[in-house]
């Protein structure tokens, strides 16, 4: 599975993007999905995750503000983010994979190169 994460860009607070992770060369249906951040000098850290079965999770600190979803035919999976923070700032990552907790980047097998998000104050 080859996944191209892309959408990233400058946005003030308070604004909005979307993310979107294309799948390709591989049953991308059958894995679930999840979306990562890493900023300078932190942790990768989970963000969203969509099961294949459907269900998602969310990130206590973008719950509410980040909406997860997935296309028809599953190929594509999107993040909203809405009500955009200074600390939502970071390079955000695509992954797939069957891991049985979908908050553990360990889980994934495949992941997209990164698509830089920065909120200005």
């Amino acid at each position: 599975v080859q996944l191209q994460a892309s959408g990233g860009g400058l946005v003030q607070a308070g604004g909005s993007l979307r993310l979107s992770c294309a799948a390709s060369g591989g049953t991308f249906r059958t894995y679930n999905a999840g979306w990562f951040r890493q900023s300078p000098g932190k942790e990768r850290e989970f963000v969203a995750a969509v099961r294949w079965s459907g269900s998602s999770a969310y990130a206590g600190s973008v719950k509410g503000r980040f909406t997860l979803s997935r296309d028809n035919a599953k190929i594509t999976v999107y993040l909203q983010m809405d009500s955009l923070k200074s600390e939502d700032t970071a390079v955000y990552y695509c992954a797939a994979g069957k891991g049985v907790n979908i908050a553990d980047p360990t889980g994934y097998y495949y992941w997209g190169q990164g698509t830089l998000v920065t909120v200005s104050s």
